[in-house]
């Protein structure tokens, strides 16, 4: 397999318009042959929706799902660029997707890493400092571990980087891509809710072996 170096991605990148990432695994794919990895990028619609990705999405839809047993429920809001777009089968179906998606991943809070505060990143990385497999390992080496730890972690964290649970083969973040090249507008994921059944209420448990006892004392 050749190699794939940066100067290659650098030059799909500039061909295509597409992020260094999508580049970069589009040559993965097609062993670093540069006019496979054009048309691989633009069969899965990632090269058109990276030059839309500037252009406002102010218009979209909210969508929601309920999962079997009503104990998860979700809303979501996917933006794009006209109301035409938004009613149309492809998008609504796009929706209920991601939706799913979300129901699915009960640690996933945010849509992008890039959404995540800086004290959340930080208390995970305090997290994983104090892990006990670091314990006497130098400073600059654990600085270095847990650099790569939080990195997994909080994409983890983040619902773009989520393998598609209808294809893992793809990122959520891919899938979208895909759909706006099909449409021809930017598509963006912008917020979403995920509901848990009983969520927050606190239940008062009964320690029935002590109620016997009492009882039996009484």
């Amino acid at each position: 397999m050749a190699e794939i170096s940066a100067k290659l991605v650098k030059e799909l990148r500039d061909i295509t318009g597409a992020g260094m990432m999508d580049c970069k695994k589009a040559l993965s794919e097609t062993k670093g042959d540069k006019d496979k990895a054009v048309e691989w990028l633009r069969q899965k619609g990632i090269a058109s929706a990276e030059k839309k990705s500037g252009r406002t999405a102010a218009e979209g839809a909210i969508g929601s799902y309920i999962h079997t047993g009503a104990r998860v429920g979700v809303l979501v809001e996917v933006n794009c660029e006209t109301d035409f777009v938004a009613r149309g089968e492809i998008f609504q179906e796009l929706i209920r997707n991601v939706a799913m998606q979300i129901a699915a991943c009960p640690n996933v809070d945010f849509v992008n890493v890039n959404d995540i505060p800086a004290d959340v990143a930080e208390r995970e990385k305090q997290i994983e400092m104090g892990r006990d497999d670091l314990a006497g390992k130098k400073e600059e080496m654990k600085e270095k571990i847990v650099a790569g730890r939080i990195g997994k972690r909080l994409k983890e964290m983040a619902l773009m980087d989520q393998p598609f649970i209808k294809d893992s083969g793809m990122t959520v973040e891919e899938m979208v891509k895909q759909v706006a090249g099909k449409v021809g507008e930017n598509i963006q994921v912008r917020r979403f809710v995920r509901f848990n059944l009983g969520e927050g209420i606190e239940v008062e448990k009964m320690d029935f072996a002590a109620e016997v006892a009492a009882m039996q004392a009484a």
